[in-house]
């Protein structure tokens, strides 16, 4: 009884402690869930791009949806959504990256498989992982203009509004991403070649 009114009283003092928050409209819960299943598998995607593990995605995922949760009234619907969210997911990229040792490169005799897989699957997946692997060797600030820009299709000038950076830095980078992209499939193109 001692020990439980001890509890009570530290998450008193807790909830004490936090900002006072103003109650969430339920219009806003609705526009939140509508948002969230519009958009859960993009920012997934973007997430992955961006070099987070896979076993880090789900966790990743939800805290950028915990961010548009709170500043979802402070966000500009003048502006593209999934590039703010984007950026988002940069930023939670970015941590899950500091929080984690990097992701290892696996040789390409590392993994065998015994059972052959349909030709058409295979190939795809290959494809696949040596592209996920090319984007994973970006710099992350060359890799965010050029996954924005040449994969989710957003113009460099909103890009560079988003990243808070000079339109002809984006540009530049998106040049020398591009460069990098490029040699980076190369070099994995030429090491699984038998």
């Amino acid at each position: 009884m001692m020990a439980r009114a001890g509890s009570e009283a530290a998450t008193a003092t807790a909830v004490a402690a936090e900002p006072t928050r103003a109650p969430v409209p339920k219009a806003s819960l609705a526009d939140f869930r509508a948002l969230f299943e519009q958009n859960a598998s993009y920012v997934h995607h973007s997430l992955r791009r961006l070099g987070v593990r896979a076993e880090d995605l789900d966790d990743a995922t939800q805290e950028v949806f915990v961010v548009l949760f709170r500043r979802l009234a402070d966000y500009d619907p003048s502006r593209p959504l999934r590039l703010w969210l984007f950026g988002v997911a940069l930023r939670v990229a970015s941590q899950a990256r500091r929080r984690t040792r990097p992701v290892e490169c696996l040789d390409d005799h590392a993994v065998a498989d015994a059972a052959p897989l349909a030709d058409e699957g295979l190939e795809r997946g290959e494809m696949r992982d040596r592209v996920l692997l090319a984007l994973d060797a970006l710099d992350v600030d060359r890799k965010a203009v050029f996954v924005m820009h040449d994969i989710d299709e957003f113009p460099v000038p909103a890009i560079a509004a988003q990243l808070e950076i000079p339109v002809n830095t984006a540009y530049s980078r998106l040049r020398l991403a591009r460069e990098d992209f490029r040699r980076a499939l190369l070099r994995l193109g030429k090491g699984s070649a038998p």
